[in-house]
């Protein structure tokens, strides 16, 4: 039976992207988690998935929306500018 450690990881099929935790999140944005919580309340797209017997809620975020809505929302900050 082969190790763990000897598996090999496969790309995941076409069209199927991962959702990233908050912490994944603020770690590729390089904003702190209190920034991340703005987003959230100023429209962020963020999925929030049923709750696991975890007191907190339990949040995970589509990349592409993420990049979508901050493109958009960019894009309305400059134009109140």
């Amino acid at each position: 039976m082969p190790k763990k450690s000897d598996r090999r990881a496969e790309s995941l099929p076409a069209g199927l992207l991962p959702l990233l935790t908050q912490r994944e999140l603020e770690t590729y944005y390089g904003v702190s988690d209190w920034t991340v919580l703005k987003w959230i309340e100023a429209g962020m797209p963020v999925k929030r998935l049923a709750n696991t017997g975890q007191r907190k809620e339990v949040r995970r975020f589509a990349l592409s929306e993420v990049e979508a809505w901050m493109a958009e929302h960019n894009k309305q900050l400059a134009a109140t500018a």
